[in-house]
Order: C-alpha cells, then structure tokens, then sequence
C-alpha cells in the first residue's frame, strides 16, 4: 500500500504524512481505521517519530481522530460533513465562475474545453482516477481564471477537503455522467461572457452534487467506522 519516495529532499515526517494524507484522502484507508504507530512504520520502513508526527499533522486536517487511552483512527465523514463544505462551496464557486467569465482570456478557455474532453473520455473508459483528476482541474482553472488571489487561496484549501468526497461520488456512474451536462453549461457561458449565467449554472452544479450525494446508498454506507486496523 505504502509508497513512499526516500529520494525526495523532504523530511521523512513530512514524507510520511504525505503518503498517510493521500491515502485517507483517496479511501485506501478507511473511515473508522485504527492507526497503528509501530505497525505504519514497519510497513513503511521507518521509525515510530516520524509516524507519530504525521498522525498529529493529521488530526489538525481533521483527517485523524486522537482518543484518550484508545489510539488514534481515520476520522469518519457523513453527509454532514458534505452539507456543510458545499454549503460553503455553493456561492464561493459561483463568485468564481462568474469572475471567470468576465476575466478568461480565450487560451484559457480553451485549455478548460480541454479538461473537460479529457473528463469525458475517462467516463466512457470508466477511469475513476482521471475523472477526479479532470474534475478537480476544470474547477481549479476556473478558481484561477477569477483573477481573485483571496478567492483562490480559498477555494483551493476548500478542493483538498472535497477531494476525500470525489472518492465516494465518483463511484456513482451516472453522477459522473450528469457533471458532463452541468460542466458544458458552465463552459458555454463562460465562453460567451456571460457572468449571470454562469454562476447561476455553477451553483446549480453544486446543488445537485449535494441533492444526489445525500440520497447515495454509497455515501451512506461510507459513514460508519471500520474495525479493520493499519
């Protein structure tokens, strides 16, 4: 499972909180896994230290939960943790796209029309990995092509956190198959500089991404605790 690259000039502590993050993150470790020091460093073959500050690192991104006498387990995510981020997400992207289609220049757009082709292949070659990488991208460039830095540094620490959800929603083909409808409305009026439009379409993205990760059978199964252990 573990991966970690000793030929990077980082400190093994941060080497090692990487991988643990990427792996919560992208559901290869569990909600409700017990992480166990002595057992994580010998899978990654390093010492308990660096192990133990990457947990605590952990618990500060709210992706770890430290129990008195119990031990330390990936926290679990519910729906309302969902609720909550796209609560936020929902008028913070559409100031975005909004920005984006008075801003873009037409070299952005295009590379935007590009992702989203790229999104679109990797649905029908069922690609699960590239169709949260394209996603995440066609959101990013419109985060920047806003032009705002406060904006962007903002939404980017809100697309870490989604990241962990992207693992769950995209497991739902036909989710995946909607977000290609509601990206290319986004992008024709991006395109034809219509700024309205364009966040009206952004926020309706956003709230049937809530409205259909609420109802998932998956996404409720995914928040309960796990007894498996690292």
């Amino acid at each position: 499972m573990f991966n970690i690259n000793m030929q990077e000039h980082k400190p093994l502590r941060e080497l090692v909180y990487e991988e643990l993050r990427m792996l919560i993150m992208t559901g290869k470790i569990r909600p409700g896994t017990r992480m166990m020091e002595i057992d994580l460093a010998d899978s990654m073959g390093v010492s308990r230290t660096p192990v133990r500050e990457a947990i605590r690192q952990l618990e500060k991104d709210n992706l770890v939960t430290i129990e008195p006498r119990k031990g330390a387990y990936v926290s679990d995510i519910s729906a309302d943790d969902l609720e909550n981020m796209l609560i936020v997400r929902e008028p913070l992207e559409g100031l975005a796209t909004f920005l984006a289609a008075e801003n873009m220049n037409d070299d952005e757009i295009k590379k935007i029309k590009k992702v989203n082709a790229e999104y679109e292949k990797a649905l029908a070659s069922g690609d699960q990995e590239k169709l949260i990488q394209t996603d995440m991208l066609f959101h990013n460039l419109i985060t920047q092509g806003s032009r705002n830095p406060y904006l962007i540094n903002i939404l980017f620490n809100l697309q870490e956190q989604v990241l962990r959800f992207r693992y769950i929603y995209f497991k739902s083909i036909k989710r995946a198959e909607d977000v290609v409808n509601e990206h290319r409305r986004i992008l024709t009026n991006i395109e034809a500089r219509n700024s309205e439009e364009s966040r009206k379409y952004s926020i309706e993205h956003i709230n049937n991404l809530r409205d259909s990760i609420i109802k998932d059978d998956d996404f409720k199964s995914a928040d309960s605790k796990t007894e498996a252990e690292v």
